[in-house]
């Protein structure tokens, strides 16, 4: 019974049968042809090799044992010069050292002698799905390159060793590299900055049980012109969690750099220009109150009050954009100290208390023993907790309570405030730190605000390297908890 091709053979496999036994070539012939294969037959080597160099075979079967050129030789030959083609060689005597010995020299399998039409037929497939899997692979590794090179983003890869395996062109331009081939060259022959070296030495030296992407952020001078670059590096793992190399992936942000300098410029330019003439009036404002500039009524006072209300509200709204302005620019990064946070905290207790009295709120303060000093800037963790315990007091009706608890976290100092208050529902949680977003419902639309406050906390926090969260019930209150280092790097 004749099997049909398999699914491997797309195409009509072209096979080369080399035996100088002439009712061996004739078997494979007919049996091979019957599969629907293109089979070649050879009475020897020499006229083998001859055929090999004239036309391209998938499949060739080659007799060890042969006359003037053995099946060796012609295995030799087809590895060095058609590496992609599949040998399988017929041994004549079934003997397991040819057979070792012609696997070692490249042979893809062996089939002994004499053998059945199925035993042909099989070893024929088996080599036909090992070619598939070869040419999916080259496939896959065409598509991949042809990927990685259209790619913007700057993409290298190495090996265990530091030696480069893939390399964009977009990442060579990036690093202002325009030499020879660079695969196979090691990293530092290539690469001069230290910040990518370095990333790569982690990258490696990260052990199975962990994993972690580096993160840098590099400026470069190319041509006279400076680019900021995000930069990315990762090991590469295999199936066993081995590390396989790195990953290193290049992002231009020199646009993006730019348009937040020019916004944080912006801000701060029109913040100045804004507030100065704003405290002019309040004092204006202040003086006609007072009567300076003459009898002033319950009503006009009452007014005048109102005025001086929403001024103070607009003036707390640029001074927080001016906070804003300053943390983006990075300046308080170098006015750190080590704070106590128990002393700061109490002090927080002591300020709000009174107000929170107006409304016969509670504020308790739980504080664990064991809290360390952190370095951080005293001025910013003020006005972190400030507005969480401002918002906790206006967020809050009559009689509900207010509760500070701090303790330690693994490497962190967790400081958590708690409110019985109005609470916010789903939808609010995920815009509560956007600029300028203030939730609305009956229970907080006369509350004053500038919708800055916790934008500015969630800055403050994230530039000492620490973290927010919020959750919250409606009607049953809010919890935000921060989370900050308690040593720096």
């Amino acid at each position: 019974m004749t099997t049909p091709p398999s699914s491997a053979q797309s195409h009509a496999a072209n096979i080369l049968v080399i035996d100088d036994e002439p009712r061996i070539r004739d078997a494979c012939r007919i049996v091979l042809s019957e599969n629907g294969f293109e089979v070649a037959v050879a009475p020897d080597g020499e006229q083998g090799l001859q055929m090999i160099q004239q036309k391209h075979y998938d499949i060739i079967l080659v007799d060890l044992m042969m006359p003037s050129i053995s099946g060796f030789d012609v295995l030799s030959e087809v590895r060095k010069n058609h590496p992609d083609t599949v040998v399988i060689v017929i041994t004549g005597y079934a003997t397991l050292e040819h057979s070792i010995e012609a696997m070692k020299r490249g042979a893809f399998d062996f089939i002994p002698k004499p053998f059945t039409p199925d035993q042909l037929r099989a070893v024929v497939n088996k080599s036909l799905k090992y070619t598939s899997a070869l040419q999916d692979i080259a496939d896959s590794r065409s598509r991949l390159k042809m990927l990685l090179n259209r790619l913007t983003d700057g993409v290298m890869t190495t090996d265990t060793n530091k030696l480069i395996v893939q390399a964009n062109p977009s990442f060579l331009h990036m690093i202002g590299y325009h030499g020879e081939e660079v695969l196979g060259k090691h990293v530092a022959d290539i690469i001069s900055d230290g910040n990518i070296l370095e990333a790569i030495d982690q990258a490696l030296s990260m052990g199975p049980e962990t994993f972690s992407e580096i993160t840098n952020e590099l400026r470069i001078t190319c041509h006279d012109q400076e680019k900021i670059y995000s930069c990315r590096c990762a090991p590469f793992r295999g199936r066993t969690k081995n590390n396989l190399g790195t990953i290193t992936v290049l992002h231009d942000i020199t646009s993006l750099e730019m348009m937040n300098q020019m916004k944080s410029d912006f801000v701060s330019m029109v913040s100045h220009e804004v507030r100065s003439p704003m405290n002019s009036l309040l004092m204006q404002l202040k003086n006609i109150k007072d009567g300076l500039a003459g009898e002033v009524t319950d009503k006009q006072k009452e007014i005048l009050e109102r005025a001086s209300e929403k001024i103070l509200n607009l003036n707390n709204l640029v001074t927080e954009l001016l906070d804003l302005s300053r943390i983006e620019s990075g300046l308080i990064s170098h006015e750190k100290e080590q704070v106590d946070m128990v002393g700061l905290l109490t002090e927080q207790l002591n300020f709000h208390a009174p107000y929170g009295a107006e409304k016969n709120i509670t504020i308790d303060l739980k504080l664990a023993d064991d809290i360390p000093p952190i370095f951080a800037n005293r001025q910013n963790m003020d006005e972190v907790f400030s507005n969480l315990i401002t918002n906790a007091i206006k967020y809050s009706p009559e009689n509900a309570s207010i509760t500070i608890s701090g303790e330690t976290e693994f490497d962190y100092l967790k400081v958590a405030v708690s409110d019985t208050g109005f609470g916010m529902a789903e939808e609010d949680l995920a815009k509560i730190f956007t600029r300028f977003y203030r939730v609305k419902d009956q229970n907080t639309r006369n509350i004053q605000g500038t919708g800055l406050g916790l934008s500015l906390v969630k800055s403050i926090i994230e530039s000492h390297h620490g973290s927010i969260r919020v959750n919250s019930v409606p009607g049953s209150g809010t919890t935000f908890t921060v989370y900050l280092p308690l040593q720096e790097s």
